[in-house]
């Protein structure tokens, strides 16, 4: 069983996730494939090494020994990954595509470590999650880092980081706006093909808002556009100037009082980001690097 670790590494990612449901989805494969290779591990060893509770995972006593056990071999594969990287020193640029909010204001951080990983040039693609896909099928990519997975049959997805949409301005806002609030401002828009413009349209519709009603000042493709011309709208006019946008693009923004954000009433719209790479590249040492690397970073 040792030579075919990919089960151990199942194992590992239930007990850190407390949750073959959340284990599935960050190993992007079926619960029910998770839960197989658990039984396959305690048909092999014959005890039980999990029991399911209520708030979670339970390890048995041999659970236990065994999470010891397949703690050290992760280890020491990571090691050894490192080194055959090394011995195979190829020279070439690892491209990575991402979607605004993730090439502009997540990744850009940590372009440097994932250099160190690989020990290669890392070049970024930044377009719409849609166009990163095909930019991944079409091979011109090598891992893709998307606000919405779209889901196709030779592509792996992981899910990533937590986001949450926030509305904000360069006027204060009161923390919590209710339904009728959302026609006090005056409104910046993404494009109708975004994510973040579909996931603001669902959240108003279930609150009762009709966003053709809002009054739109204009309609921009980009969120540090859209950041932008919020922070230097007039913020002494009547009417706050709004927009709906990643908390991740506008933080630095809220944490030095250039902006401010609030919430909807009782509603928060939130959302994952994904790691997406094709199926045929499932055991590529490079693409495994920074996928392990990304995952390892998770809470951003």
């Amino acid at each position: 069983m040792l030579r075919d670790f990919a089960k151990l590494q199942t194992f590992l990612m239930v007990i850190k996730e407390k949750s073959f449901s959340k284990a599935s989805a960050k190993l992007g494969i079926s619960q029910p494939a998770v839960t197989q290779q658990i039984k396959y591990i305690e048909d092999y060893l014959d005890t039980r090494i999990v029991e399911r509770k209520k708030n979670g995972i339970l390890l048995t006593k041999e659970g236990e020994d065994l999470y010891r056990i397949a703690q050290k071999l992760d280890k020491t594969i990571a090691n050894s990954e490192k080194e055959l990287l090394r011995i195979m020193n190829k020279d070439f640029t690892f491209i990575m595509g991402a979607s605004s909010t993730i090439g502009n204001y997540i990744l850009p951080t940590y372009l440097g470590d994932i250099k160190k990983k690989i020990n290669n040039e890392v070049f970024m693609n930044i377009a719409l999650s849609s166009e990163i896909i095909e930019q991944l099928e079409d091979k011109k990519i090598d891992i893709a880092l998307i606000e919405s997975p779209i889901f196709k049959d030779n592509i792996i997805y992981r899910e990533w980081v937590e986001d949450e949409l926030v509305i904000f301005s360069n006027q204060q806002l009161p923390k919590t706006l209710k339904a009728e609030d959302m026609h006090n401002f005056d409104w910046i828009c993404r494009e109708e093909n975004s994510h973040t413009r579909l996931l603001t349209s669902e959240a108003f519709e279930e609150i009762d808002v009709a966003c053709d009603n809002f009054c739109v000042l204009g309609t921009l493709s980009s969120p540090t556009a859209i950041k932008e011309t919020i922070l230097h709208a007039n913020s002494n006019a009547p009417r706050p100037v709004a927009s709906v946008m990643s908390k991740h693009v506008i933080k630095e923004e809220v944490k030095d009082g250039k902006l401010f954000e609030a919430r909807m009433k009782d509603h928060k719209i939130e959302r994952k980001f994904y790691i997406a790479y094709l199926k045929e590249r499932k055991h590529d040492a490079f693409v495994d690097n920074v996928v392990n690397y990304l995952l390892g970073i998770s809470k951003v």
